[in-house]
């Protein structure tokens, strides 16, 4: 799977979209740092959405490997950066995944690529720890998949409140992890402790 940034046929509109802004500030596109600046965003835009026009099936690419492993498998520190839908300014942070499989197991690589494809969309946090946790659910067949996101917010730090030391942690439980508080809690203490923010 190729990391390269699609710039989609009607990029020229994207292109005439970021001219337009930076022109609202004030600035003069004329000037030497911002000649090219329209096109360059186009293309950062395009990569930082890539996940809509990427596919599960082909992220996945037939990875799914027998084992007879029914242990909690723990993929974490999976770093991560998406774009808030609200404001359109990033958030990031890291993600961590537990999962019971069910008679097969999903390729290490293949939860890295899971998590990039639904964060390189515009997102909220909330709804990204969902749709990673059901993506691996319904690619594994697994008895329960966890997953735990912390991020920081540039809506948050940037702007509005203005608080550069506060982060967000959410989560996802499916499958044995809604029910079963031994399961849940062997995931919650294998991973990481939150460090502080500062």
């Amino acid at each position: 799977m190729s990391n390269t940034p699609i710039i989609t046929s009607d990029h020229k509109q994207t292109i005439e979209s970021y001219r337009n802004l930076i022109s609202s500030t004030g600035e003069d596109l004329r000037r030497p740092g911002l000649v090219d600046t329209p096109l360059r965003a186009a293309k950062a835009f395009a990569h930082l959405t890539i996940g809509y026009h990427q596919d599960l099936d082909e992220i996945v690419n037939e990875a799914i490997f027998p084992s007879t492993n029914r242990e909690l498998v723990l993929v974490q520190n999976i770093e991560f950066y998406s774009l808030c839908e609200h404001h359109m300014l990033p958030f990031h942070g890291i993600a961590h995944i537990g999962y019971l499989p069910n008679g097969q197991v999903l390729g290490l690589s293949k939860f890295a690529r899971i998590v990039d494809m639904f964060a390189r969309r515009l997102q909220i946090q909330e709804n990204l720890s969902e749709q990673v946790a059901q993506a691996i659910m319904d690619v594994t067949g697994c008895r329960g998949v966890a997953v735990v996101m912390d991020a920081s917010h540039m809506c948050m730090m940037m702007r509005g409140v203005s608080k550069q030391h506060s982060t967000t942690r959410s989560t996802a439980m499916l499958g044995e992890y809604k029910h079963d508080n031994q399961a849940r809690n062997e995931f919650l203490n294998a991973i990481p402790k939150r460090q502080p923010a500062f």
